[in-house]
């Protein structure tokens, strides 16, 4: 489409989405139409929502979808956007409407000059629509809502989320729109039809009979049909991801063939991987037509794997099961977390105290206590403003963490303890912040000074603002640990109202500041500290050293969100990171014009490099979230496979992780990984699964909310005899509360010798 006259003016906003609606969307609402994407001021992209009827009877059947209208050389972006972008997401909230999943014409293909990036959209305009049926109890006017995110991008990308609502009246008969009808046909046309029904018939022969991980493959396609088929141009197939298929692509060799090349990934895929896509036929001067393909390719050959111990855990067949067996019900949340308000403030202020414990916590605890044990021998007065400002870094970070909470909640989607750490952005940054913090304690810059003290007195670089930013620091580095009691604590929060959510973090908070602020509190403690002297230099440093040891577990980190790629960006970055951080300490022994240009190279390295590296793309292969001892026995959770086990009379265990979790992998290195622990799960005949929780996954958050929690680690032992009740075992495990789980859970199965009213009165649950 061309640019609209009123955009070509330079009216844009939201006087462009009034002339919008009143002009080429004369017959839609305002609040229907809206525009988003700003840039330069002005939006880049217009989206209504439009259907095919003027009304509609009650239970009749109608066509709803969004328009979108795109600036000139602006897109958006298909279900697979292909190697980079985001699929365009439109949510339908539709009270007394059903609504069908959304039609996608067949889409544009983007590349880069070089080639080297492909990406499937829309430009200039397209309409996204879905069938809907309305209620045969309708009456009035029914309410028609969607919520619109999408990427819109040119050279660079802005995110664009929008409302869009009006009413749809309900009348004796379904009067057809003539302004819209023909503008959903057309759209229609252009969405591909299943193979039937566009009466072909396509088939896939690969060359060789089985595919093997991360190896290309070839073959041949064929589309048959009864009448002459026509050629094709342009970018005629687009795929959608296939799992355990990197790339894919077809070259056509004319009458209806095409050669099929493609590269399989590094991982095997959980069934046999199908080519599916989109194909266009016919040239732009005959008219087109499109068709989905959907086939079989061919099963992955066996990979050799490391040898097992004898009599290996053999899993039952989903779909043998799948026929008879009943969902597994959860026990309600009431059940796994039964206790009040003060019994949940009283476990945040525990769980918060013992945090400092953590190894993540640990060093800032450390360097805190340095700093303070330097300003015992000053003024008293010092000493509590620095512990007031400690604790208040904590607690005010606290609160806007519980402010997060709450808002990501008001928009609808589920959060738990650490969410954050699943942001590889987030990852970065907190990286960044360590390896400055330890380039300070190196003695390579100081804070709050100037130059002329970079070798001279340390104190003036622990500053009450300092002492703020190590308490934030605190709860940066608290947020991926669960340590006992808090995993439950904060469960019970998120499952609450907002005073509740609130309270708890509040209560996290002074639990977290407690062991530092009990060093001003009792006096006794002061005269226990060592003096000052030579060696705190030497700490110091050895500091610097420990949270330098935090960020290699932050790159590990980021290893298990974005893969080894994401890890070398990371490094990258953090390279310059240091630079920056050296320029900025030469440029404190500075004057004038020199010191503003060394600071601003330093500023300009950071911005360019930031820019360059930390574009993390979704890590292409899937990762096992259970260690390497304990990967090879353990599946991906799912509940059909835990349903069958249970079916099969298999007792179950299930372990939610995240690489991101250090109590995870503690548990995972000290407990599961043992050979008592493999012995009986191979005795009783364990199935073993793993919920990784290192991305979102809704699935796993809804289950974690189930049994009152927020966060990982969680450990649920089912036995197949009461598959409704399952055991939840403490956050830290030994190898003897493992055992004696799966004991009992297999001694109280269908073929055991037990019963199962006496497993449940065995079985203590949390």
């Amino acid at each position: 489409m061309s640019r609209p006259w009123f955009k070509r003016l330079g009216w844009s906003g939201g006087l462009g989405a009034l002339l919008l609606a009143t002009g080429a969307n004369a017959a839609l609402p305002p609040s229907a139409v809206a525009s988003g994407a700003p840039d330069e001021g002005d939006p880049r992209v217009e989206a209504a929502l439009v259907v095919d009827s003027t009304q509609v009877q009650a239970g009749g059947d109608f066509r709803v979808g969004v328009r979108f209208r795109l600036d000139p050389d602006w897109h958006i972006y298909w279900k697979n956007p292909g190697d980079s972008g985001l699929a365009t997401d439109v949510a339908w909230d539709t009270p007394g409407v059903t609504v069908e999943a959304v039609r996608w014409p067949f889409p544009s293909t983007f590349r880069t000059s070089d080639g080297f990036i492909t990406t499937y959209g829309y430009h200039d305009e397209v309409l996204l629509f879905a069938p809907a049926h309305a209620s045969k109890q309708a009456t009035g006017a029914l309410t028609l809502s969607a919520a619109v995110d999408a990427l819109v991008c040119k050279v660079h990308c802005i995110p664009a989320q929008l409302m869009l609502t009006r009413a749809l009246p309900v009348g004796p008969r379904t009067e057809p729109d003539p302004e819209f009808t023909p503008l959903f046909d057309a759209a229609q046309a252009r969405v591909p039809q299943a193979e039937g029904a566009a009466g072909l018939k396509l088939s896939v022969a690969l060359d060789a009979k089985t595919l093997t991980a991360d190896q290309p493959f070839t073959g041949t396609l064929t589309v048959g049909s009864a009448q002459a088929l026509p050629p094709v141009e342009g970018d005629f197939f687009v795929p959608e991801r296939i799992d355990g298929v990197d790339t894919v692509a077809l070259k056509s060799l004319g009458a209806g063939r095409f050669t099929l090349e493609g590269k399989t990934s590094s991982v095997a895929p959980k069934a046999e991987p199908r080519l599916t896509g989109v194909l266009r036929l016919g040239t732009a001067s005959q008219g087109y037509r499109a068709v989905e393909v959907n086939l079989p390719l061919a099963p992955f050959a066996a990979a050799a794997v490391a040898p097992t111990p004898p009599a290996p855990l053999k899993m039952p067949s989903v779909q043998d099961a799948m026929n008879k067996v009943k969902p597994v019900a959860v026990a309600p949340a009431a059940e796994a977390a039964p206790f009040g308000l003060g019994l949940a403030l009283l476990f945040a202020f525990l769980g918060g105290a013992l945090l400092n414990l953590m190894p993540c916590v640990f060093p800032v605890l450390a360097l805190k206590a340095y700093g303070f044990t330097r300003m015992v021998q000053e003024e008293k007065g010092r000493v509590a403003p620095h512990a007031a400002a400690y604790a208040g870094g904590i607690v005010g970070t606290m609160m806007l963490l519980a402010g997060a909470v709450l808002a990501v909640r008001a928009g609808g989607h589920s959060v738990g303890w650490g969410f954050q750490f699943q942001e590889p952005l987030f990852v970065a940054g907190v990286s960044a912040v360590l390896v400055v913090f330890a380039l300070n304690l190196f003695g390579l810059f100081t804070l709050g000074t100037d130059g002329t003290a970079l070798a001279g007195k340390v104190d003036q670089s622990h500053g009450l603002l300092r002492s703020a930013g190590e308490g934030v620091l605190a709860v940066v580095l608290a947020t991926p640990c669960s340590a006992p009691l808090l995993g439950t604590a904060v469960g019970f929060a998120f499952a609450a109202g907002p005073a509740t959510v609130l309270a708890v973090f509040l209560a996290l908070g002074l639990g977290l500041a407690l062991p530092f602020c009990v060093l001003v509190m009792v006096p006794g403690l002061v005269k226990r500290l060592p003096k000052p002297g030579a060696w705190m230099e030497r700490a110091k440093q050895l500091l610097g050293f420990a949270l330098l040891g935090t960020t290699v577990w932050l790159v590990w980190v980021m290893g298990g969100l974005a893969g080894v790629d994401g890890m070398a960006r990371l490094l990258a970055f953090l390279v310059v990171v240091g630079l920056g951080t050296w320029l900025y300490g030469q440029a404190q022994l500075m004057e004038g014009a020199r010191k503003l240009g060394t600071v601003g190279i330093a500023a300009l390295l950071l911005v360019a490099c930031g820019a360059l590296a930390l574009r993390f793309d979704e890590a292409q292969a899937s990762r096992g979230a259970a260690g390497a001892a304990v990967a090879h026995s353990a599946q991906p959770w799912d509940e059909a496979a835990v349903a069958a086990a249970l079916e099969a009379g298999q007792p179950v265990f299930i372990d939610f992780t995240a690489d991101w979790c250090l109590t995870c992998k503690f548990n995972e290195r000290t407990v599961l990984s043992r050979e008592e622990v493999r012995a009986a799960f191979t005795k009783y005949g364990v199935a073993f699964f793993v919920a990784d929780w290192t991305r979102r996954d809704a699935r796993i958050t809804a289950k974690l909310a189930d049994h009152g929690r927020a966060g990982v680690p969680m450990y649920l032992v089912l036995s197949p005899s009461s598959p409704d009740k399952p055991e939840v075992l403490s956050e830290l495990l030994t190898t003897d509360s493992v055992i004696e789980a799966v004991r009992r859970a297999a001694e109280c199965g269908p073929d055991r010798k037990g019963s199962g009213a006496l497993c449940a009165a065995d079985s203590p649950r949390r």
